[in-house]
């Protein structure tokens, strides 16, 4: 699986980006997906998970209320819609794919067996 994320840039806070991430391979409907970001400094940390099915969705508690995963199977994409943006929120964001996840691994970066490139979000103040 390949994975290329876009969408980033340069926003004020309280603005909305919408990022994606399209992968490669037939198998992308059974893979978990995760959204990470890395600040300058700071630890990869995870944002929002969706299992295969769509159904379930999971958001650290810095983004839950304020960002949004989904995906679609058929364009084997994978969107983080991110609303009401903060300084904060500034960070490079990865798309992370896996297979074999169990719910209680889903935020942590090593279990993940495919990353994208990573995209550049930035938000003044």
């Amino acid at each position: 699986v390949q994975l290329q994320a876009s969408g980033g840039g340069l926003v004020q806070a309280g603005d909305s980006l919408r990022l994606s991430c399209a992968a490669s391979g037939r198998t992308f409907r059974s893979y978990t997906m995760g959204w990470f970001r890395q600040a300058p400094g700071k630890e990869r940390e995870f944002v929002a998970g969706i299992r295969w099915g769509s159904v379930t969705k999971y958001y650290s508690d810095s983004v839950k209320g304020r960002f949004t995963i989904s995906r679609d199977n058929a364009k084997n994409t994978v969107y983080l819609q991110m609303n009401s943006l903060k300084p904060e929120d500034t960070a490079v964001y990865y798309c992370a794919a896996g297979n074999s996840i169990i719910l209680s691994q889903l935020r942590a970066p090593s279990v993940y067996d495919y990353w994208g490139r990573g995209t550049l979000v930035t938000v003044s103040s």
